[in-house]
């Protein structure tokens, strides 16, 4: 699978020269990587708002029927995968491929796992879990 050129800084060669320091061997393995193994996922932000545990996830490009949630042994499980669409005639670039990123975080046990709903706006993945009111911290007056 060819890399975009964007990220090719050399010709792709499988053979090092003799005097290739590591930095430079290193340099030439992670070109040859794929994209989708080079990266780390998509950023996530986690908070808590009003009794509820809410989890933001950017997701550019993904449609809703390519995201898959699933929530289990205090456990959120975000995946998403699409594959390359097939153009007609000759490509000059081709950048969009195959991706596949997943992601888990641990629930705090305060969070009713029957309770989670989701939805995609604007490339954004919006989670969100209400606390259970029995494990939910509350302020202890000192007498």
């Amino acid at each position: 699978m060819p890399l975009p050129t964007l990220f090719r800084t050399r010709p792709l060669t499988r053979r090092s020269e003799p005097f290739d320091t590591f930095e430079q061997m290193m340099q030439r393995m992670l070109e040859d990587l794929p994209l989708e193994a080079a990266g780390e996922g998509y950023p996530v932000d986690i908070h808590e708002e009003d009794g509820h545990l809410i989890v933001e996830a950017e997701m550019p490009g993904f449609k809703r029927d390519e995201i898959n949630i699933s929530v289990g042994d205090d456990t959120l499980s975000i995946e998403a995968e699409r594959s390359a669409e097939a153009k007609k005639g000759r490509p000059h670039l081709q950048e969009r491929q195959f991706t596949r990123v997943q992601r888990s975080f641990r629930l705090p046990n305060s969070v009713d796992p029957n309770s989670v709903e989701a939805k995609l706006e604007d490339g954004v993945l919006h989670v969100e879990m209400k606390e259970t009111e029995s494990q939910r911290a509350r302020k202890i007056e000192v007498k």
